[in-house]
């Protein structure tokens, strides 16, 4: 996990493969590309992409009316925007009439940092996955960004891909390939299994590493998709390991942990443990003292584990 690269910059490379090779792609923006990276399709495809300023919800109408054209539509801008002020726009303009309009926001989280409070969406997927006929992917790393801006691109329907503004390990192998709704296990363990997503994978393997000294085995999960969830996966992971901890760099009401929970309860339940934001508003610090102050690094996420095994 030596090599780090920020989601949002791979989604940007991404549009710069994509769009020129397809004249339908069309990306819109609400003011914040040079930070959202769409700002590098614009230079290289301008007929390709517009700017609708500080008018995010706009945004979303125009989306959703450049859909009815046949059109493939990424819009973009921070996640506190793309989500909680355009939440009616995406309810009935894109979601109702399930339009293949691509929401993929930005500086999600709390690793915005010392953006604080105001612009930390860690609330997003909440809202978000409330609504039918959307999908939600959380990518873990640069690569399977990559994969998944792909896959959204020819895939019909509305998305909302939540990435990061700091950098991430690069986990996945470059000839991994993503499918919607499943996850992949990307370590095999016996006594516990760790459901994460986003940066949050990168903790869970050090609290994989830190439990492995211990003699504890830990099987971790990639559950990029969280909407549609990979059931399966959910249920074979609680039969096989008895015990399920999951990581989000969100609230645990309502997100990663929530939609997990939701799937144990009514299949098979076992004894669980949410990490994550719990029912609090964030601060301005640094990347690192956030996940340190709301207890969602490796070792708290190792504590959780063998506290969960405990109940067992």
């Amino acid at each position: 996990m030596n090599d780090k690269v920020a989601t949002r910059d791979a989604y940007g490379k991404t549009l710069q493969k994509l769009a020129p090779k397809n004249p339908n792609i069309i990306v819109l923006d609400a003011d914040c590309s040079s930070s959202t990276r769409t700002s590098w399709l614009a230079k290289e495809c301008p007929q390709q992409f517009f700017n609708f300023g500080i008018a995010e919800a706009n945004m979303i109408g125009a989306a959703a009316g450049l859909a009815t054209c046949n059109k493939i539509v990424f819009t973009s801008t921070f996640a506190i925007f793309g989500s909680a002020r355009c939440f009616e726009q995406i309810r009935d303009s894109v979601c109702w009439p399930n339009l293949n309009v691509k929401i993929v926001v930005t500086h999600a989280g709390l690793s915005v940092g010392e953006d604080g409070a105001s612009h930390q969406a860690i609330e997003d997927i909440s809202l978000i996955r409330t609504l039918p006929n959307i999908t939600i992917i959380v990518p873990a790393d640069g690569i399977e960004t990559e994969k998944v801006i792909a896959k959204a691109a020819e895939t019909y329907g509305p998305f909302y891909i939540r990435l990061g503004r700091a950098k991430f390990p690069i986990i996945l192998s470059k000839d991994y390939k993503f499918q919607i709704g499943k996850a992949v296990t990307l370590r095999e363990g016996c006594d516990a299994t760790i459901i994460a997503n986003g940066l949050m994978i990168s903790e869970s393997i050090k609290a994989a590493e830190i439990l492995e000294k211990k003699g504890i085995s830990v099987r971790i999960i990639n559950m990029s998709t969280i909407k549609p969830i990979d059931k399966e996966a959910i249920i074979k992971a609680a039969k096989e390991t008895g015990a399920i901890i999951t990581a989000e760099e969100h609230t645990i009401l309502g997100g990663l942990g929530g939609a997990v929970a939701e799937v144990l309860v009514e299949n098979f339940p076992v004894p669980m443990k949410r990490i994550g934001v719990a029912d609090f508003f964030g601060f301005s610090a640094t990347p690192d003292e956030l996940l340190e102050y709301f207890h969602m690094t490796g070792q708290d996420i190792a504590q959780a584990v063998k506290e969960t095994i405990d109940k067992k």
